[in-house]
């Protein structure tokens, strides 16, 4: 896969917010990112588990509001909230983590669509160590994957292990750790954060 990375890192506007959840302190990382497709086909891609195996991972469940769902080798959890084709929230539960997803589609113009994903996590010994890059990249790595699949390129799930790959990545984490650093974090803190995110998915 050739992909310009620095074009990659630039496409998605990355925030972190405070907030709270069921009287718990929690924090939301927010990433955004604009496709060149219209929202019912953006929608259809990120709903239809046909399509979200081709360019995330195969899903299986009762895929309906109200339902279970489970990511194969990954999180399941449950769908909470679904108004087609403009919002869809759900648990994110692995393990014994429960964290929780949304994702909200706009239009921006004709042909072209913004998906704006939100995961709200507990703050935990894993977010002390890792910051917002932990899940964000994850999510970027998939919304990277979304949108090859989405100009008809199929994904290539080897990726993220090239040279090319591991500079998205580290790109990807320190955007994380200077979005955690404008929403009030210490610098240090939050870059260092970015730095062993970086590592762990890097392997160093």
């Amino acid at each position: 896969m050739q992909n310009d990375v620095t074009t990659l890192i630039g496409a998605v506007t990355r925030t972190v917010a405070d907030g709270r959840r069921d009287g718990q302190p929690v924090r939301s990382v927010i990433a955004e990112r604009s496709y060149d497709t219209a929202v019912d086909d953006l929608w259809d891609a990120i709903t239809d588990p046909q399509r979200i195996a081709r360019w995330f991972l195969p899903v299986s469940g009762d895929l309906r509001l109200g339902g279970r769902y489970q990511f194969q080798g990954n999180a399941g959890g449950t769908i909470l909230g679904c108004d087609p084709p403009h919002a869809l929230s759900v648990t994110w539960e692995f393990g014994p983590q429960l964290s929780w997803v949304t994702v909200d589609l706009a239009a921006e113009g004709e042909g072209r669509a913004r998906l704006t994903l939100t995961h709200t996590a507990p703050i935990d010994p894993h977010w002390a160590d890792f910051g917002p890059g932990a899940v964000g990249v994850g999510w970027e790595l998939g919304l990277v994957g979304l949108g090859q699949y989405l100009g008809g390129v199929s994904p290539d799930a080897a990726w993220a292990g090239t040279e090319q790959g591991k500079a998205f990545i580290r790109g990807s984490a320190d955007g994380w750790g200077r979005a955690e650093a404008a929403m009030g974090e210490d610098r240090a803190v939050a870059m260092g954060r970015a730095e062993r995110t970086a590592k762990f998915y890097t392997g160093g």
